[in-house]
């Protein structure tokens, strides 16, 4: 039987880029499956499964990464990868979304 293979390009949305901590979520992550997870960036092709690999590239915010994948479940990699990387990685300012600003004590 022959093994599954895909692409697809993503963005870097987090504000920081592809630092350590996101490195890690997304290898951490391609450790998850049995394919072969390769990310590419302006001719540099690393292994997805390494985040010391996946740091060097300097993909900063805005940056467009081919991710490849192949074996049995690339497809599944690929999907849950890019939903990684549509969710920032979890560093999208959530933050800013506080809404814990009701005035306290105000029994008038």
């Amino acid at each position: 039987m022959a093994s599954k293979s895909g692409k697809r390009v993503v963005t870097v949305t987090n504000p920081e880029g592809l630092h350590l901590r996101p490195a890690n979520a997304l290898a951490s992550l391609a450790k998850d499956f049995s394919s072969t997870i390769q990310v590419s960036h302006r001719g540099e092709t690393v292994d997805g499964k390494s985040i010391m690999s996946l740091a060097t590239l300097g993909a900063g915010q805005g940056v467009q990464l081919t991710i490849l994948a192949t074996g049995d479940d690339a497809d599944e990699a690929l999907e849950a990868i890019e939903a990684l990387f549509t969710a920032g990685f979890g560093e999208n300012g959530d933050e800013a979304h506080d809404t814990n600003h009701t005035p306290v004590g105000n029994d008038s």
